[in-house]
């Protein structure tokens, strides 16, 4: 039988980047008390009020069909959010309302992007972007985030990588897996490049809430010289703990609105209404718990760097933002995969392989920031004793 070449440029993009997260939630399943610091789910619990919100809403009967584009108090608190944030007007032409960040970059790539264009991504990247621009046919070319840089772009690394076919620069700020914030002269001279090249910029900022003490988020949506080109995806599912309800947006030009809202009619016909109701009540104030959550990672990745940082060759980069930290294990000669894969099965650790983000962190590990204090403590153990034993020192 025959199948669709998606299918086969997809293929080894998905579930396999999980490997570790996959055998260790099979470990827990078999009573291993293993750490679990793979994957970016909340600490803190969905707002009491917003579970109100979406039960008051579907004992209202919002339980019927939507649109395409979302249910209007939805978008229009979207709109008011975004031109009280950027100093300008959003309209609520300009946002269409999707499930969660990943179908909101699906979509955004799809309506920009055929076979054969190429799109500019750094690298290291989260693990799904490779699939999501796969999808459409088109070449990812990644550029170097570079340690010594902050893992923040450079607009010469992105102008070195631009060809005829360079269709789109995708930006991740604040990032993951490396928790870098773009400063706004980062984002100046990157938007200079894509006004040079004409390309657009698809920023993917679902972490802009989860910012770091002392550290402050920029959009691209801020310059209103780049607004033509701006595309800017995000949902509730970090800031407001609520992953599970598949819920966000888009915001971008007009024309770039009009082009994705038949796509969007075709792919889902709208979101569930109730849910629309809680968002548009999440997104009408700042969340209550992100700055909680923020200041616990922060405090979290502060005490990786105290008890791994310099230590059997290990090295912590410390995060500004975001739910990760990243250790460089280089020193040991494994890879993040062969680290990651001997932790969890000599020490219950699970941790992400840098692999699995791109070849920018082979020989890198990620590890999450959100299991409680003492978790983090243990954990960090033994990774120390794990990287004392492969190099035959007493930790």
């Amino acid at each position: 039988m025959r199948f669709a070449d998606v299918t086969d440029r997809l293929a080894g993009l998905g579930s396999e980047k999980w490997e570790v997260h996959t055998l260790a939630r099979a470990a827990k399943a078999e009573g291993r008390a293993v750490i679990e610091l793979t994957i970016g789910e909340p600490d803190a619990p969905t707002p009491p009020e917003l579970i109100t919100e979406a039960g008051r809403a579907m004992s209202a009967g919002r339980t019927g069909y939507s649109n395409g584009r979302g249910e209007p108090a939805l978008v229009t608190a979207l709109a008011r959010r975004y031109s009280a944030r950027r100093g300008r007007t959003i309209t609520a032409d300009q946002v269409i309302c999707l499930p969660g960040t990943q179908t909101s970059l699906y979509a955004t790539l799809r309506t920009l992007l055929q076979a054969g264009d190429e799109v500019i991504v750094g690298d290291p990247m989260y693990a799904t972007y490779e699939g999501l621009i796969a999808q459409t046919g088109a070449k990812m070319v990644p550029v170097p985030l570079r340690p010594e840089n902050g893992f923040r772009m450079a607009a010469a690394d992105v102008e070195a990588q631009i060809t005829p076919r360079t269709r789109v620069l995708f930006l991740n700020s604040p990032h993951n897996p490396t928790g870098a914030v773009l400063r706004p002269e980062d984002i100046r001279a990157l938007g200079a490049v894509a006004q040079k090249h004409d390309l657009w910029i698809l920023a993917d900022e679902v972490y802009e809430e989860l910012v770091f003490p002392g550290v402050t988020f920029t959009s691209p949506l801020d310059f209103p010289e780049l607004a033509e080109r701006v595309i800017v995806a995000c949902s509730i599912s970090k800031s407001h703990a609520a992953p599970g309800f598949r819920s966000g947006w888009v915001i971008g030009p007009e024309e770039f609105t009009s082009r994705l809202l038949p796509l969007s009619e075709t792919m889902l016909f709208g979101s569930q209404p109730f849910i629309s109701d809680m968002t548009a009540l999440a997104v009408s104030s700042p969340s209550p718990i992100a700055p909680g959550m923020a200041a616990r990672f922060a405090a979290r990745a502060e005490m990786l760097v105290q008890a791994l940082d310099g230590k059997q060759g290990l090295r912590v980069h410390k995060p500004e933002a975001g739910m990760f930290a990243l250790v460089d294990i280089r020193a040991t000669s494994l890879s993040g995969r062969d680290f990651a894969l001997s932790l969890l099965d000599k020490h219950d650790v699970a941790v992400m392989p840098g692999e699995s983000f791109g070849e920018g962190l082979r020989g890198w590990l990620r590890l999450s920031l959100t299991v409680e204090d003492g978790l983090i403590t243990r954990a960090a153990e033994r990774i120390l004793s794990h990287a004392a034993t492969l190099q035959g020192k007493a930790a």
